[in-house]
């Protein structure tokens, strides 16, 4: 088993599913624009052949490059599981007549627009939406909708360049910021409590399925620099009030045609309970979701995913041990980290819940808290009982602080 990967070492988490890659018995041939010498020994054990490209999402010279380096070389599978690579592993796909997803159904996943449409034709609830192409777009879908709106790119991942604007002067505020981006969508304002739907998949069929909440919603804890942003993996995936997600991701899943390998979900869940479609992607979520998944059920998805993309199959208990909380923390102050408040008396009450304490340490430069959701690192909980996950991140979130100068 001949595998293609795209990006084996970004974002962070690639790297171990290129190991897991690897486990399941695949000869990795990693592509990215990251020099050999520059990757980790760690990745580099499980790589049988490795390409650099001088610009990694220039596709059609992607294509050409990796065709050339291959020629003669059997190919089994072409994977990604970053956003921006999606579309470009089904081309090399269908170049060269592989199995996986098509191009025209990875742009049902990547193109939110086209998306939202084919959720909807299938009577799924989405959010009323306009595509913006100008200012003026922008004008005649929010005089359509209505205010308060979304609007955000339209191949966009995570919340970036994502805006909630609650009338005309601020959409004209908003739309001087998003000069960069070619093409937007504008969007219904939901309003309810937002979760993750999140599987890993075999011929279409969800066999790992993870529910996670955010605390608050993304967008909020992008407005508010002082926020430390939250999210729960649930260990109890019965209960009666998340059984509208699930379905509604089972059935989303279903109308945009999804094959083998991770999808990532989100949705809200209003104050009627009527579960309302966000968005998807056909790879895995970031901020550390996978981790997450991985410690409520102790079992290694990286791995799994690897298997369903090669071996179509997948084999782990299906038995969820805990919820799992994670806490993004982001410095006060700008320049180098000058100390942690609060981690010790915190580890010292909670350290055998903790399974990751990933903090930047004093020295490291702060990060920009609008640029990447890890900030300036997490610390990550378990614990069966939801209220004692719930209060841990609570406390952490209140208790753990850094500062910058």
């Amino acid at each position: 088993m001949k595998v293609v990967f795209l990006s084996p070492t970004y974002p962070t988490e690639m790297l171990e599913f290129t190991r897991g890659l690897s486990e399941v018995g695949a000869q990795v041939y990693g592509v990215s624009d990251a020099a050999y010498s520059s990757l980790p020994a760690s990745v580099k054990q499980h790589l049988t052949g490795y390409l650099q490209v001088p610009r990694l999402l220039d596709e059609d010279d992607v294509m050409n490059r990796v065709s050339h380096w291959l020629k003669g070389t059997t190919v089994d599978r072409v994977v990604a599981n970053w956003e921006p690579l999606v579309l470009l592993a089904a081309r090399l796909r269908e170049r060269w007549s592989l199995p996986g997803m098509a191009y025209d159904v990875v742009l049902g996943f990547r193109d939110k627009q086209i998306m939202k449409e084919r959720v909807q034709a299938a009577g799924l609830r989405v959010p009323r939406s306009h595509r913006v192409k100008s200012a003026r777009d922008a004008y005649v879908g929010a005089e359509a909708i209505g205010y308060p709106l979304v609007i955000k790119p339209i191949a966009g991942a995570g919340s970036a360049d994502t805006y909630v604007v609650a009338s005309e002067q601020e959409l004209t505020r908003v739309l001087g910021l998003m000069h960069s981006v070619p093409e937007a969508v504008i969007e219904e304002f939901i309003e309810g409590v937002e979760y993750t739907y999140d599987a890993v998949s075999v011929q279409g069929t969800p066999r790992i399925e993870s529910v996670m909440q955010y605390f608050p919603k993304p967008l909020e804890a992008r407005t508010h620099e002082w926020i430390s942003p939250g999210q729960v993996t649930i260990r109890d995936l019965s209960q009666s009030h998340l059984q509208p997600g699930i379905e509604l991701g089972r059935n989303v899943l279903k109308a945009l045609g999804m094959g083998e390998g991770y999808s990532h979900m989100e949705w809200f869940l209003t104050p009627n309970g009527e579960a309302v479609f966000g968005e998807v992607g056909c790879r895995s979520g970031g901020g550390f979701i996978v981790d997450q998944i991985n410690y409520c059920a102790d079992i290694d998805s990286f791995r799994e995913w690897a298997r369903a993309v090669c071996w179509h199959d997948v084999e782990v208990s299906s038995v969820r041990k805990y919820n799992v909380a994670g806490v993004f923390k982001r410095a006060a102050g700008r320049g180098r980290i000058t100390r942690i408040d609060g981690l010790l008396p915190f580890m010292k009450e909670f350290g055998p819940y903790v399974v990751q304490e990933r903090l930047s340490r004093p020295g490291t430069m702060r990060r920009n808290w609008k640029q990447t959701l890890i900030s300036d690192g997490w610390i990550m909980m378990r614990h069966p009982d939801w209220d004692t996950a719930l209060h841990m991140m609570r406390e952490a979130a209140r208790r753990i602080s850094l500062t910058a100068e």
